[in-house]
């Protein structure tokens, strides 16, 4: 029988700029997928810009596999998408932007999005 585990990662936590999310170890896993759930949002038209970091060891960190996962929150609620061939360890790595605003084309410095972050694990 396979085992699961589906660990919250982030809870009610409001991203602004760049970010990293806690690390989870996961070298028992032999698969994983990111959910992030969309609870709020501030500014114009914000974007979280996402990538799936790996670690041997908790400390140091790379990317897995240099792909930008975009969470819109205009497109739904809930985003998924999977990770596979990780290390021990795995985190996501971030930035949330804003669009310009259309009154005077500044950047939206004010952009945060408010999310729950799952990692869901399987052996």
């Amino acid at each position: 029988m396979r085992q699961s585990l589906t660990a919250v990662i982030e809870r009610n936590t409001t991203l602004t700029g760049e970010f990293t999310t806690e690390p989870y170890e996961a070298a028992w896993a032999g698969e994983a997928r990111w959910f992030v759930r969309v609870l709020d949002s501030t500014g114009h038209s914000p974007r979280l810009l996402m990538r799936t970091q790996i670690s041997p060891d908790g400390l140091h960190w790379c990317d897995l596999d240099g792909v930008d996962q975009i969470v819109t929150p205009g497109d739904g609620p809930l985003h998924s998408w999977p990770a596979a061939g990780f290390g021990g360890w795995l985190r996501l790595r971030g930035t949330v932007v804003g669009e310009q605003a259309p009154e005077d084309g500044s950047r939206d410095e004010a952009a945060g999005v408010k999310v729950l972050i799952y990692l869901a694990l399987k052996a």
